[in-house]
């Protein structure tokens, strides 16, 4: 009886305390996004200057991309089940477009944490266009992604010029070694 009365309280307790939430979000102030926006783009152009640092021919790919979508800083962690989130801006002739999140999941032998920063190249009009249109995007189901990995070439040549989408993650370490973005689902952001 005791154990009866006690779970209908607990449920009856949590119910009350969800019909208080709201699912509402107050608007964020101007200065607030703005402020965003700025720390984005500062991130971006640290990380590309990195990138051009660190791998040969990358310089080149940016400028022949119809637009380049870079993410700063995604932070993945996880113990067994991963789970991984960044904030990114997308540019075209070198100027902020639009902003975007990335969030991804995964399972298997995962244990700590690591920031990387992820740019997708997008090097024809087509590609580009479809991603600009979805209402979220992912990768390796919406389009494939050439991840250009170290320990492999990841120089330019002229296969990885005609892909429509070419990838780079970079570690503090360095261009990542076997990294892959598919299955990473990309959205639009309101700033």
């Amino acid at each position: 009886m005791f154990k009866r009365t006690f779970l209908l309280m607990a449920a009856a307790i949590t119910v009350i305390g969800f019909a208080g939430c709201t699912t509402t979000m107050p608007e964020k102030p101007a200065a607030d996004t703005s402020a965003k926006r700025t720390n984005l783009n500062a991130g971006a152009d640290k990380v590309l200057a990195d990138l051009y640092k660190q791998v040969p021919g990358s310089r080149e790919m940016v400028a022949k991309a119809k637009g380049v979508l870079i993410f700063p800083n995604v932070v993945a962690a996880g113990l067994g089940v991963g789970a991984s989130y960044g904030e990114g801006v997308l540019r075209k002739d070198d100027r902020p477009t639009s902003y975007y999140n990335t969030a991804g999941g995964s399972i298997g032998l995962i244990a700590g944490a690591q920031s990387k920063a992820v740019f997708m190249l997008f090097m024809t009009s087509e590609s580009l266009a479809k991603f600009e249109s979805s209402k979220g995007w992912t990768a390796g189901a919406d389009a494939s992604v050439v991840v250009l990995n170290a320990g492999a070439s990841a120089a330019v040549d002229t296969k990885t010029v005609q892909q429509p989408i070419v990838g780079y993650v970079l570690t503090n370490g360095g261009l990542m070694a076997n990294a892959s973005i598919d299955g990473t689902k990309i959205t639009k952001l309101d700033l």
